[in-house]
C-alpha cells in the first residue's frame, strides 16, 4: 500500500458546480484528486465504516462503538478512519480518551453531484441497449 497523503477536495477542484464528470472531461488535477477520494472509498472496511458513521443516530459515533464491529485490531481501524478523514469524508473530535467521528456531508454531496447525470440528459445508447437484452 502506498503512503500517499490524500488531499481533501476543495471547491476549486471540482470546477465550481461539480457535474463535470458526465458533462465534460475532467482536467488532470481534478481526476487525480477525485481518484484519491475514490481510492479511500475503494476498501470494504472503509465503506462499512463510512456507512456506520453516516447512518448513526445523532450524526456521530465513538471509535469505541466502531471497533467491535470488525475482526480487526484497533490500530487497523484507526488507520482506515485516518484515510477517510484525510479524504475529507469524515471529521473527528477527541473527547477525553475517545475520538468521535461524523460524516462531512459536503463531500458526499459533492461526489453525488459529480456522478449524477444532468437532468434531461437521456441515457447513453449502450445503457439502453444493455438494459433491453
Amino acid at each position: 500500500m502506498s503512503k500517499q497523503e490524500l488531499v481533501v477536495l476543495g471547491p476549486d477542484d471540482t470546477g465550481g458546480c461539480c457535474p463535470a464528470l458526465l458533462t465534460t472531461p475532467l482536467a488532470e488535477r481534478q481526476a487525480e484528486t477525485l481518484a484519491k477520494v475514490f481510492k479511500a472509498l475503494g476498501d470494504p472496511v472503509r465503506l462499512r465504516l463510512l456507512s456506520m458513521i453516516a447512518s448513526r443516530a445523532g450524526g456521530e459515533v465513538c471509535v469505541c462503538d466502531l471497533t467491535p464491529a470488525f475482526d480487526l485490531s484497533q490500530p487497523t481501524i484507526s488507520h482506515h478512519l485516518k484515510l477517510l478523514r484525510q479524504a475529507g469524508l469524515i471529521a473527528s473530535e477527541r473527547r477525553g480518551t475517545w475520538v468521535y467521528y461524523r460524516l462531512l456531508p459536503e463531500m458526499t454531496d459533492r461526489l453525488a453531484q459529480i456522478l449524477t447525470r444532468p437532468a434531461g440528459q437521456p441515457p447513453t445508447a449502450t445503457a439502453t441497449t444493455g438494459a433491453a437484452s
